[in-house]
């Protein structure tokens, strides 16, 4: 099916996304800022994958960085510029489509602006329907295809410490060097990476998770935070003031502690998204499992919705409401259960959390 993407879908897509950040996948204000501009300069399309030929070639776009930098940059302009960059390193090859990095406030709407100005349609698929912390978690398990050869295209940052660029080589070694510039860039880059094949995409990523996102929040538009989490068939945990926050940048990811003053001793362990959910000494929850903040401080009042709110914007005196939903009730993509991509983000915590097999094993 093909569809225009229109300024109903603006709203539900940025909220529904926001809640399947996870902490992550960037900011409800700046999403619904980016959806609105593409929707005013043209006319971003959707497409299912069954519009496609197997072997045409997509690629994905994405927001690198950690979401609180003090001085973080990344405009329309710096959108199209890593797309014109990746472009330039495809000779004789054609980008036909343009999929999400994953589900998140502002990467739900990721190519939106994209397809508004060039014309290449979005597809319906994400490479994993929640957020997540690394690049290579986005790469629908590239890493284990020792002959494919990654371009990364990046670009982003003020005026004063701009940095643009294209990079070609071993996955990790260039998901590095995306990372790193996103840091010299004041913490954030604009990326379009990887291009693939529509019919890898369907194999290895998450077909519908755009529409899944909109479905979301158009049920939380409708009935607020308890109709969301029946539709996700998750569950409040608790409701507490935050009474600890600790964040730091480690490269390129904020890592960090959310604690609550709550009879159960709530504690919210991130690296961009929340990793793990700890009450006291008991584990209620591990990513890839959804864990999700919201704040009733500044509810809209004529609907009274706790907002969803990332990890990176959590402030002590809030009064969080969160919520947890299991990992099976969500589209997700292979590399959630791939425990070597969980390596890192355990040393970063100083907690084991990697789930012990690939799906389906």
């Amino acid at each position: 099916m093909k569809r225009a993407l229109t300024m109903d879908d603006i709203e539900a897509a940025v909220l529904g996304g926001a809640i399947l950040g996870g902490g992550g996948g960037g900011f409800v204000e700046k999403g619904l800022r980016t959806a609105e501009l593409a929707l005013t300069v043209g006319t971003p399309q959707l497409w299912t994958l069954d519009e496609f030929d197997d072997d045409d070639l997509v690629a994905t776009v994405a927001l690198v960085g950690a979401p609180a930098a003090p001085s973080p940059l990344v405009t329309p302009r710096h959108l199209m510029r890593a797309l014109e960059l990746l472009n330039r390193e495809l000779p004789g090859r054609e980008i036909v489509a343009i999929n999400s990095n994953e589900n998140g406030a502002e990467t739900t709407v990721n190519g939106w602006f994209q397809s508004a100005m060039s014309g290449l349609p979005v597809i319906d698929l994400a490479c994993n329907g929640r957020a997540h912390p690394s690049s290579v978690m986005g790469a629908m398990g590239l890493h284990l295809r020792e002959d494919y050869v990654s371009i990364q295209a990046y670009a982003g940052g003020h005026p004063h410490q701009y940095l643009e660029g294209a990079t070609t080589g071993n996955l990790d070694a260039t998901s590095g060097v995306v990372r790193r510039a996103s840091m010299d860039a004041g913490g954030w880059v604009g990326v379009a990476r990887n291009p693939v094949s529509v019919a890898y995409s369907r194999d290895h990523g998450a077909p519908g998770a755009i529409t899944s996102a909109i479905e979301l929040g158009r049920t939380y538009l409708a009935g607020g935070l308890d109709a969301a989490v029946e539709h996700l068939d998750g569950r409040i945990v608790t409701t507490g003031r935050v009474r600890g926050f600790a964040c730091r940048q480690e490269e390129g990811l904020d890592v960090g502690v959310v604690t609550l003053d709550d009879t159960h001793r709530t504690a919210l362990h991130f690296v961009n998204e929340y990793m793990v959910l700890e009450q006291g000494s008991t584990r209620i929850s591990a990513f890839p499992d959804l864990i999700m903040t919201f704040v009733a401080d500044g509810a809209s009042a004529e609907s009274g919705r706790p907002r969803p709110v990332p990890s990176g914007v959590v402030e002590e005196g809030m009064e969080l409401t969160v919520v947890t939903v299991p990992a099976e009730k969500l589209i997700l993509a292979e590399t959630m259960f791939m425990p070597e991509l969980y390596a890192p983000l355990e040393a970063a915590l100083d907690r084991r959390f990697a789930p012990a097999v690939l799906a389906g094993a």
